[in-house]
């Protein structure tokens, strides 16, 4: 069962890669009781339809989460919020709320400890015509770090996704790599798009383009949803200007489109 997908970069000298993995679906039990979070527990790329039409949800809630010191870049979240403007009917708006939490101490994480810290953490969940969207910046890294290969976010369940932001600061000062905002922006809708159901996670594909070696991901050419992106010909490319933040290809929308999106 394929529930949550981690953005993993690669950096083989100064040229930059993006890629995905899985792992088992996290416990959804416990919580407040007073408050039915039930429609936010659900497994990832279910809600695609209600993220991206207005048939049920006229507006989305994005509560942002950031350990102290951890906050993303402005950049970042605007492009992050234009991208989601751009593939969905929201005509009530998308409200992006920012706010900064302690540190759990646990770094770094596994996925486990990150369902435990939204467990504490979140507050905002489905109400009347609003959708929420969970996601917390973390302080540390992914204890599936190697010397070569850093997981940079995770998209789990329906709506919860987490962004080792301390890893993006540490890798966006390597030489020669792509600014943070950059990083960031391409590691937010690159998850979101595993939200949206991308591909094969819950939005059926509309023609033949998930990737046979890679599942969950597409096969076009310089998608944002390829499991291997290449950012630009080098990172000094994309610092000045090169191709920057990969897009979505039209397969892919083509599936959004199949189930509400724009």
């Amino acid at each position: 069962m394929k529930n949550y997908r981690k953005l993993l970069i690669l950096f083989f000298s100064i040229s930059i890669l993006i890629s995905c993995s899985k792992e088992d679906n996290p416990d959804g039990s416990g919580g407040t009781p007073t408050v039915d979070k039930s429609a936010n527990l659900k497994s990832l790329g279910s809600s695609a339809s209600d993220l991206l039409s207005d048939s049920k949800f006229t507006s989305m809630y994005i509560e942002m989460v950031f350990v102290d010191g951890f906050r993303p870049t402005d950049e970042a979240i605007q492009n992050f919020k234009s991208f989601l403007q751009e593939r969905t009917y929201k005509p009530d708006g998308i409200e992006i709320n920012l706010r900064s939490v302690s540190t759990s101490g646990n770094a770094p994480f596994d996925i486990d400890e990150i369902v435990d810290i939204e467990k504490e953490e979140r507050t905002s969940y489905n109400a009347g015509d609003e959708i929420a969207v969970w996601i917390y910046f973390a302080d540390g890294s992914n204890e599936k770090d190697s010397d070569d290969k850093f997981v940079l976010g995770s998209a789990f369940r329906n709506t919860s996704m987490v962004i080792y932001e301390k890893t993006i600061r540490d890798f966006a000062s390597k030489a020669g790599a792509p600014s943070r905002a950059i990083i960031e922006t391409a590691t937010l809708n690159h998850e979101f798009g595993h939200l949206f159901g991308l591909v094969n996670l819950g939005t059926a594909p509309t023609s033949d383009h998930e990737d046979s070696g890679n599942d969950g991901h597409c096969k076009v050419d310089g998608c944002l949803m390829r499991a291997s992106i290449e950012f630009g010909s080098s990172a000094i490319d994309v610092i000045n200007g090169g191709t920057g933040v990969p897009t979505l290809k039209e397969a892919c929308i083509d599936d959004l489109r199949s189930v509400g999106g724009r």
